[in-house]
């Protein structure tokens, strides 16, 4: 006998919007980096990429104005806002309403504390990351993501004060995906605006408007596979959260879903 179980279903529904959408998102992101890298080593033999899929051929040419309506460009937006709206309602249902943001057994201090402090967390991280982005450090390299790593391992330590270490993981995870989500809202999403404007109106573009952009574009490829190492983290809790070195455990993920991004970045071909 099925009984119908509302509470799984929408949980089960949310889960799977949040895992596919995310698959969209991240795909599309991956794919126009490998491009934007093979359009540049194409430069030279006349700025086009060839590509086999499906039974048919493609040609890819990197386009410095607009040739068609603003109306005709396609955007790759949405996936990015649903993947993050349904994360944030799987963190609501899972952690803030299902009871496991505090240790059951021995909580440091109240749910509705830890909640306060997990949402201060997201917001406060991104605009210290946003921040962080405007000084000369992100130039750095190397530099730029030692710091970012010091100050993501002092935050999870700050969180685990407050909060069982199944949820700080995953805050951890949520606020990269705040991060990702943000950069495509609020810092990529903009300045293209404002160039498919500028060019429907027959101006020229400014090239500052692009770079900006890519940037925050190159972030969320490094930023995203750590994200998908927190996130299946509640799945082997004594390899991650569970064990006595966890904050070690968690600084080693990151860097090494670092470390993958830029391989991946690369791309096949």
């Amino acid at each position: 006998m099925v009984i119908f179980n509302a509470s799984e279903w929408i949980n089960l529904i949310v889960r799977w919007t949040h895992v596919f959408s995310a698959i969209l998102w991240v795909g599309t992101t991956y794919y126009f980096t490998w491009l934007d890298m093979q359009l540049r080593r194409a430069e030279k033999s006349g700025g086009q990429v060839w590509m086999v899929h499906s039974g048919g051929f493609y040609t890819v040419v990197k386009q410095k104005t607009l040739g068609v309506p603003p109306s005709d460009v396609h955007w790759f937006r949405w996936e990015s806002m649903v993947t993050w709206v349904s994360g944030m309602t799987l963190l609501m249902v899972v952690y803030y309403a299902g009871g496991l943001i505090v240790d059951a057994s021995n909580p440091t201090v109240s749910e509705h504390l830890a909640k306060i402090v997990g949402v201060s967390a997201l917001i406060i991280g991104w605009v210290v990351y946003d921040l962080l982005v405007r000084t000369p450090l992100v130039r750095a390299g190397w530099a730029f993501g030692i710091v970012a790593l010091i100050l993501i391992v002092a935050l999870a330590w700050g969180l685990r004060q407050v909060m069982s270490a199944r949820a700080t993981y995953i805050h951890v995870g949520a606020l990269f995906g705040t991060i990702m989500a943000s950069n495509v809202w609020m810092r990529i999403l903009p300045p293209q605006r404002r160039m498919i404007a500028a060019a429907a109106r027959g101006e020229a573009i400014d090239p500052e408007l692009g770079a900006g952009a890519k940037e925050r574009s190159t972030h969320n490829t490094f930023i995203v596979v750590p994200t998908v190492f927190l996130m299946i983290s509640n799945h082997f809790p004594t390899a991650t959260y569970g064990n006595r070195y966890a904050l070690a455990t968690m600084a080693v993920l990151i860097v090494t879903g670092w470390c993958a991004a830029a391989v991946l970045r690369k791309g096949p071909g």
